[in-house]
């Protein structure tokens, strides 16, 4: 599959160089002269990395992303940008950004950095699981709900994690005996439900994200 490279530069000729450039080495791109619409496209599609020009009529690029992360958005970003002064290229670092370019750049560079960070991604990817603003990582074994660390049990983290490895599964409580407690002969059925509710009380303490649903008469599913 293709990866997918989103860009928001308000410069129309940079932008349609840069479409042209990442189209040319196989990546799959979606350009927007401004913020507007980016988010719902977002929540849409699927993007793997996005570039982002600082200097944007309406919302200022890395401010824009500072809010992408704090609604949950994790893809990778390369700030693209004329702010080249040491705070201000800290400032891109701390809102958000994981690599910086300082215009005017040569676009092969900016070709190599795509290939570098989502090549970084990758790796990270196969080691975190993330669902809305539910960051799991397996590696450490932590948690994270809207950038929060919450303290789960083995059990409960192995629970949240097979869901988030089924997102769109609809599991039954066999099949998470199975696969979570083991099949332990000694487990009842009640225990999942148990178990469930005792992780969205961490998770979801004011009820109000709905992370899981029961399904009448199957099981729970993401939702």
């Amino acid at each position: 599959m293709k990866k997918h490279i989103l860009i928001i530069e308000d410069e129309e000729d940079i932008l349609e160089l840069e479409e042209y450039h990442l189209e040319k080495e196989g990546y799959e791109v979606s350009g927007f002269l401004s913020t507007k619409n980016v988010e719902k496209f977002l929540e849409e599609e699927r993007v793997d990395l996005l570039i982002v020009d600082r200097n944007l009529p309406g919302v200022e690029g890395s401010e824009f992303v500072d809010y992408l992360r704090g609604e949950g958005f994790d893809i990778p970003v390369i700030f693209v940008s004329a702010k080249v002064e040491d705070d201000e290229i800290e400032e891109g670092f701390l809102r958000g950004g994981d690599d910086y370019l300082r215009k005017p750049f040569n676009m092969n560079e900016l070709l190599f950095r795509v290939k570098s960070l989502l090549k970084r991604a990758k790796v990270q990817d196969s080691e975190v699981l993330k669902y809305r603003d539910i960051t799991l990582d397996l590696s450490k074994r932590e948690l994270f709900v809207d950038r929060k660390n919450i303290s789960v049990s083995k059990l409960e983290f192995e629970l949240l994690s097979y869901f988030l490895k089924n997102k769109d599964v609809v599991l039954n409580r066999y099949e998470l005996l199975e696969n979570v407690w083991g099949d332990d002969e000694h487990t009842q059925e009640k225990t999942v439900n148990v178990t469930l509710n005792r992780l969205l009380k961490k998770i979801d303490p004011k009820k109000e994200k709905n992370y899981i649903e029961p399904v009448r008469g199957v099981g729970y599913k993401l939702c």
